[in-house]
């Protein structure tokens, strides 16, 4: 060790010789010895410190290089993230239009359903009066001909008279005699005007029965095409409100079924034919009519069904998705969040009852509506709730203004749908609705 020590000594010394300042005043001089070490340690601490600049200027530079990368390329997410909220805005719109189109077509669509209806049964009550017609000239005709063969019957036996008549004039007397063929002269021709009479009204008779078939057959005619414009009406009515339910994971069967039990009073021009009849069973008109109406009735459930189930956004105005359905943070997320201003109306989506509208620790402000069938739906962090207790409400009716009341990060509305008490993804119903509409 004192060889390596005398070593680096020597080197120091060699490196490093021993130095002197002078520091001269007016009436004196001083100086400062400087020494090897001395020397070497200032000079070491000079390239430590000179170092260590240049390695904390790296780093600041290299930290200032990658934040300002970092910068950028959040700004050019962020932009992406606009304009994909943008085009899905844009997107929302068309399919609303779209929703309202279709909304339009279908109230078209059941406007021409009760013409048609209308029309059917005026044709049907056309074909009854031409069926009560052909029995009258039927009946007619018949006593007619029951006429005319008496007739004829009086006329052979007045000819026979007359025979006789003419063998008792040759031995009676010549006056009584053209008295009496004057008379059955008149009889004759008097039976004969009642026989031309007889036949001319049986041959219009015939006329009119044809007529009247032919009148029938192309009432029939009509008929059948009215009958299959309204099937194919109503199937393709009927089909998008099938799809609906199916889409929303919903039995559309039980579902009609509850509402034909709250709904059950009969009458009216959707009562079915058979009703209506003497006793007989009914025909083919009859039970294609009766099948229309069944499938008209099918709709007129389903359009009670849609104002009852939530198939629409409790906002209307411009919004964005801001969470979805899922677990988020660790945690189940039972809704989904709209982002829009602060107050924007919130609309229930579904006819029903609230049953709560008050604070509730995290939700903030709530409002509950439950709707037939075990669903409910809950519209929280409001700033402001429009309804009470009790109060029942139709689609579209505003039941609050949205907020940030509650455990929220910022201004909007949660959105819940449950189903026999479990949440379930709104978006189902939402899509449902609007990808059929």
């Amino acid at each position: 060790m004192s060889r390596i020590g005398k070593y680096v000594n020597a080197y120091v010394q060699r490196a490093f010789p021993e130095q002197r300042v002078f520091l001269r005043s007016d009436d004196d001089t001083k100086f400062i010895r400087l020494s090897a070490w001395t020397q070497a340690f200032a000079w070491t601490g000079s390239a430590v410190f000179v170092g260590w600049s240049i390695i904390a200027t790296a780093i600041l530079l290299m930290d200032s290089i990658g934040s300002g990368s970092l910068r950028d390329q959040a700004a050019r997410e962020q932009i992406l993230y606009e304009n994909r909220l943008n085009t899905l805005s844009q997107e929302r719109d068309a399919r609303a239009l779209e929703a309202r189109k279709a909304q339009e077509r279908f109230s078209t669509a059941l406007d021409q359903i009760s013409v048609m209806q209308s029309a059917l049964l005026a044709s049907e009550e056309r074909l009854k009066e031409l069926e009560t017609g052909i029995n009258v000239i039927q009946s007619t005709l018949r006593r007619t001909v029951k006429e005319r063969d008496v007739a004829r019957a009086e006329m052979a036996e007045a000819e026979a008279l007359a025979d006789g008549a003419v063998e008792v004039a040759r031995a009676a007397s010549s006056k009584d005699t053209t008295a009496t063929l004057d008379f059955l002269t008149d009889a004759l021709n008097l039976a004969a005007e009642e026989r031309d009479a007889m036949a001319a009204l049986a041959a219009e008779a015939t006329l009119t029965v044809d007529d009247m078939l032919l009148d029938r057959r192309l009432a029939e005619e009509r008929n059948d095409a009215i009958f299959s414009q309204l099937e194919d009406a109503v199937s393709v009515s009927i089909e998008p409100l099938d799809d609906i339910f199916a889409r929303a994971g919903l039995n559309s069967n039980s579902i009609l079924e509850a509402i034909r039990r709250g709904y059950s009073g009969q009458g009216g021009p959707l009562t079915p034919l058979k009703f209506s009849t003497k006793g007989e069973e009914p025909g083919l008109d009859e039970r294609r009519a009766n099948g229309i109406l069944g499938k008209m009735d099918r709709m007129n459930l389903y359009r009670i069904a849609l104002q009852k189930t939530p198939f629409a956004l409790p906002v209307k105005g411009a919004y964005r998705f801001t969470s979805g359905f899922g677990p988020r943070w660790g945690r189940m997320h039972n809704g989904t969040d709209f982002a829009a201003a602060h107050g924007s109306p919130i609309y229930a989506t579904a006819d029903g009852v609230v049953t709560k509208a008050d604070w509730s620790s995290g939700y903030g402000r709530l409002i509950k509506i439950q709707h037939e069938f075990g669903i409910e739906t809950r519209y929280a962090h409001l700033a402001k709730i429009r309804v009470k207790v009790g109060q029942r409400v139709s689609r579209g009716d505003r039941i609050g203004d949205m907020g940030n009341s509650g455990r929220s990060t910022g201004t909007h509305l949660h959105y819940e749908v449950r189903v026999g008490g479990k949440p379930v993804n709104p978006m189902t119903y939402i899509k449902a609705a609007r990808d059929v509409f």
